[in-house]
């Protein structure tokens, strides 16, 4: 059975494979359907009929992290390296009868290479459920406080 202490573990080891560039252990988090979404206006209800900043099912997410590991990739030489710092996350779901729960967490997060950094403060909600008896992503959704700005290019995953 899920704990709330599991919820919020899973929020923080997500953090850190990300931070580590495990990218791979990282995908394993996401459910077959799962989704990585960046709305891009403040308060963005629907994915499909607004732009987003990002929007990728478990496909662009492998493709992403490909790139990200390639030898070819001449934006990551060198490699773009980030550091998520993480205020307590907040369940707001706990249905373990549906195994539907939803974390809420306030971030800052650094995206640095080279001489260049670029940090962005932002609120993850996580909508996770459970396949074979682990946890797993359904929605990571990422808002950033600022979506509205003019953005560089964001490399890594917040």
């Amino acid at each position: 059975m899920t704990a709330v202490t599991d919820l919020t573990a899973f929020v923080y080891r997500e953090a850190r494979l990300l931070d580590e560039h495990r990218f791979d252990e990282w995908l394993q988090l996401f459910a077959p359907d799962g989704r990585y979404w960046m709305p891009l206006e403040y308060g963005q209800t629907d994915r499909r009929l607004t732009a987003s900043l990002m929007d990728e099912d478990l496909f662009l997410l492998r493709l992403r992290v490909e790139r990200l590991k390639g030898n070819r990739t001449y934006s990551q030489k060198p490699k773009s390296r980030c550091h998520h710092v993480l205020q307590q996350p907040q369940v707001d779901v706990f249905e373990p009868q549906a195994d539907r729960y939803v974390v809420w967490t306030s971030m800052h997060y650094l995206e640095t290479r080279l001489d260049q950094h670029d940090l962005y403060a932002a609120w993850a909600t996580h909508e996770l459920t459970v396949i074979d008896g682990a946890l797993r992503i359904r929605m990571k959704r990422v808002d950033l406080v600022n979506c509205d700005a003019a953005f560089g290019s964001i490399q890594l995953f917040l």
